[in-house]
């Protein structure tokens, strides 16, 4: 007796080496039938004995290759036929997009091994590839995964890469990408005019420039890097200057893990993580013996730190032997990453001395992707390459929802079924080019998942860019989502929760219900409402966006809430620094309400603390001084903590600082280093939060509490936090999907929007929020 059946599978399943996978399996049970692409993933049909044939579908997910990720599988009974072998045939087309792309990925040990290998004929080929490694999502124009719908269609095989294309026993078979010296890109280097440079050997140049102390902008996968010797600080200085990124931490790309381990403390959970595929800039503690440029990371305990992912990384590093390169996103600070060569030659050539160019295109930008270690695990800071566009499994079907983020660190995502697809690091939304970046993304990506959203979900805040977008849109409904409960809910979809939790949303920016700048919340949260259950006391923000920039100005709002005007007169070095001048001036704005808007920003209460302490009283790039303020905390194993007010009102907890300044006060008086004054900050709040926490639980039951928001990228806060929680019997959930930051925010609007009402109506109690406060 025989059988036939057709197995659709979805999921990863193009570009990943999984048809000749399907293939060799098939063949090596006996079985018959044939293998094809579809915009929905493979269709498989397979024919022979009843067990065997249940023998294959079982092992189809199970033996997969590694770069493949099965997401659905669908099995229907079909009538036998007389067909004999097992067959590769052509992609279909016709049918709706359900396949998933690939995230470009690091090159494999195989394709490493014959790079170096002079008898290979892509020996030193800085473009080689197979279908276990390199580029995918960024050189794709749609779907299916073919060579004539991506930017290698210009790239004619010849005919020994045919050759392999064509064999099912080659790890080449079908690799989109697949190519050689003789009929693949190339490398050009230019001057900073974009002239070519003379010369056969464009790599031993380029080594040869950046030993010599040039900057070189480095075309990559996903857009260009600035490179510079890491170890010559007047290179690393020049290029900061050139750059206009003052004091914000440089990423090291280093040749291996004994160059990584010469910077940085490495366990076992951070070596596997800068050898995975994905190769994300690793933050990593660094060591004192480290021989790296001061310049590189002013400021900060960490190196961010990656390892080479495509050939031409290996091969400057053999050329130039060096211990540590600077690789730093291609953009003047805050702008996109440049992806094009003569787009680079305009925007870099102010900052670069000469350019690393080649000529296969770049479709979609896409940064390094950042992540942190923490509890065996990783926490992202930066989604994008390595993980964009794979998606993060919901725990229910979603209707197709596009949420647009808020403005820092902005993300967008798309909802299909299961699955949710959030964008790669878009940036902060607030320039033409960013803002041009952004609709490229909504478009690429709807395009290649072929999703067209009923819903778009925003933040509520009028004045993002995003915001004002989606409410441009005519046809799907629109749904403002208030930011801290996107937070919350991101945290929830991730962990595959339901119902409600109790949500510590802390950041430093996000629009409230009531007109006010919140950033220190507790929530009583599931996706479709919120309650606000606690929040940190409101306090002015004197001049608006200048007390971000100038962290002093929190520290005078603080201590004048306080202790009035007599705060001028406390004997610390602050205060004796201030000019008086200024603080009367200050004064005066918060007294008038003029450009003094109420937060309860988390944040800012960071910011106000490193002023206070001596760390920092102006900034240069978002988060600086609360990041300084964790490098100093973790310098110090002190275990005493200080205290925050609490107090109930109307049903709501605020949390007061009162007591906290007359303690750090206190210790300022008695010289108390920076370091333990830090340290008893981030015990301190971690403790008031678990204190909130189990006062919540008393009022509602609930046992399980998220974390989320920009603060919980402090992994010391987090690391504290989580297990005092733990501690008094909490089931706590955190990120690692998705960033803590504004880079998740998307995902949580997209689950809120999901769960709005065809017509949602505003609460009028300000402190219980329907999902769609603004709902159009």
């Amino acid at each position: 007796m025989r059988v036939r059946r057709e197995v659709r599978v979805s999921g990863i399943v193009q570009g990943v080496g999984f048809r000749p996978y399907v293939y060799r399996l098939a063949s090596g049970l006996g079985l018959t039938g044939a293998i094809r692409n579809t915009p929905a993933g493979v269709a498989i049909e397979v024919q022979g004995a009843p067990e065997v044939v249940a023998s294959f579908v079982a092992r189809l997910p199970r033996e997969a290759p590694a770069l493949a990720r099965v997401t659905e599988i669908a099995i229907r009974e079909i009538p036998c036929n007389g067909g004999s072998g097992f067959q590769i045939l052509a992609s279909r087309v016709g049918e709706p997009v359900r396949a998933l792309i690939a995230p470009d990925v690091a090159i494999c040990e195989d394709c490493l091994r014959e790079l170096f290998d002079p008898a290979d004929r892509r020996y030193l080929y800085p473009f080689i590839n197979c279908t276990n490694c390199g580029p995918r999502f960024t050189i794709v124009r749609d779907i299916p995964y073919d060579r004539a719908r991506t930017s290698m269609a210009r790239f004619p095989m010849c005919p020994a890469c045919m050759r392999e294309y064509d064999d099912i026993r080659d790890r080449r078979f079908h690799a989109q990408p697949n190519a050689c010296w003789d009929c693949g890109p190339c490398l050009t280097l230019w001057d900073s005019k974009g002239d070519p440079v003379a010369g056969n050997d464009p790599v031993r140049e380029t080594a040869r420039r950046l030993a010599a102390g040039e900057i070189v902008a480095i075309k990559g996968l996903g857009g260009f890097h600035l490179a510079a010797d890491a170890a010559n600080s007047s290179a690393v200085r020049e290029l900061r200057h050139r750059k206009r990124r003052i004091e914000k931490p440089f990423a090291l790309m280093v040749p291996d893990l004994a160059a990584a381990s010469r910077l940085c403390e490495l366990d076992e959970g951070a070596c596997m993580i800068l050898q995975s595929r994905q190769r994300p800039v690793v933050l990593l503690p660094k060591k004192s013996t480290a021989e790296i440029a001061a310049e590189v990371a002013p400021g900060q305990a960490d190196f961010g730190v990656f390892l080479p992912y495509t050939p031409l990384h290996y091969l400057l590093f053999a050329a130039g032997k060096f211990p540590a390169l600077v690789m730093t996103s291609g953009n003047l600070s805050e702008e996109p990453i440049a992806i094009d060569n003569r787009e680079a030659v305009r925007r870099l050539g102010g900052v670069a001395d000469s350019f690393l160019v080649h000529n296969r295109d770049i479709l979609l930008r896409c940064d390094d992707s950042v992540v942190r270690p923490a509890d065996g695990n990783l926490r992202q800071i930066r989604r994008s390459r390595g993980y964009v566009p794979a998606p993060v499994e919901l725990r229910r079907d979603v209707a197709p929802i596009l949420a647009v983020g808020g403005e820092l660190k902005s993300t967008i995502c798309l909802t299909r079924g299961k699955l949710a697809f959030l964008s790669q690091h878009i940036g902060d939304l607030e320039d033409a080019e960013s803002f041009g970046f952004f609709r490229e993304a909504v478009e690429h990506l709807s395009k290649i998942l072929d999703i067209e959203p009923q819903t778009i979900a925003y933040d509520l805040h009028p004045g993002y860019l995003s915001t004002q977008w989606a409410l441009e849109q005519r046809g799907p409904r629109r749904v403002g989502v208030q930011h801290h409960h996107a937070h919350i809910v991101s945290c929830m979809a991730e962990n595959g929760l339901e119902g409600k939790v109790i949500g510590i949303a802390l950041d430093g920016t996000g629009y409230g219900t009531d007109g006010n700048i919140w950033g220190g919340e507790i929530l009583l949260a599931d996706a479709e409402r919120f309650e606000r259950a606690a929040h940190f006391a409101y306090i002015p923000m004197p001049g608006g966006e200048a007390a971000i920039r100038e962290p002093w100005r929190m520290a005078v709002a603080y201590l004048a809430q306080a202790f009035g005007d007599g705060f001028l007169a406390l004997n610390v070095p602050f205060v004796r620094g201030l000019s008086r001048e200024k603080v009367r001036m200050i004064l005066r704005m918060v007294e008038r309400g003029v450009n003094s808007p109420l937060t309860s920003s988390c944040g800012r209460l960071f910011d106000a603390v490193a002023a206070l302490i001596g760390l920092r009283q102006t900034v240069n790039y978002e988060a600086q001084a609360a990041t300084e303020l964790e490098a100093a905390a973790r310098r110090s194993d002190d275990a005493d903590a200080y205290a925050f007010d609490l107090e109930q009102q109307d049903g709501c907890w605020r949390i007061g600082t009162r007591t906290l300044f007359e303690a750090i006060l206190a210790d300022l008086r008695r010289n108390l280093p920076e370091e333990q004054i830090s340290r008893r900050f981030h015990n301190g709040l971690a403790a008031a939060l678990a204190r909130l926490a189990s006062l919540l639980r008393e009022r509602s039951s609930l046992n399980q509490v998220c974390l989320s928001g920009g603060v919980f990228l402090n992994g010391l806060l987090t690391a504290n936090l989580v297990r005092t929680l733990r501690d008094s019997g909490f089931e706590v959930s955190t990120h690692a999907q998705v960033p803590a930051g504004d880079g998740g925010l998307s995902l949580g609007q997209a689950i809120v929007a999901s769960a709005a009402p065809d017509i949602a109506v505003e609460k009028k109690n300000a402190q219980t929020t329907s999902v769609a406060s603004i709902f159009q």
